[in-house]
């Protein structure tokens, strides 16, 4: 998985490319958790280029969507489609994230 980052004040747009699978997920992770004690209040996830996530990958959204509700923010999924949006759905968790 590739994934880029582009700050603008108190917000975060992320790309993710390709796929997700758990070694990715602890690095992606790592790398929203310390935008998120930077300040960044609003993270939208480009997920138009995504192709598969795993357990993990969904996992890292759900935590990453918990740790930016307590910090009074939230987190955007956009683009979501294919597999990772079926997946989404079929573990409920399209009635968790903001889905654009």
């Amino acid at each position: 998985m590739k994934h880029s980052i582009k700050v603008c004040g108190n917000q975060a747009m992320v790309f993710l490319n390709d796929k997700i699978y758990v070694s990715d997920a602890a690095l992606l992770r790592d790398d929203l958790l310390e935008l998120i004690d930077q300040g960044i209040t609003e993270l939208r996830i480009d997920l138009s280029k995504l192709t598969y996530i795993d357990s993990s990958g969904l996992g890292t959204l759900v935590s990453i969507n918990k740790r930016t509700k307590e910090k009074k923010g939230r987190l955007i999924l956009i683009g979501a489609q294919g597999l990772p949006m079926e997946l989404i759905k079929r573990t409920r968790l399209d009635k968790v994230f903001i889905i654009e």
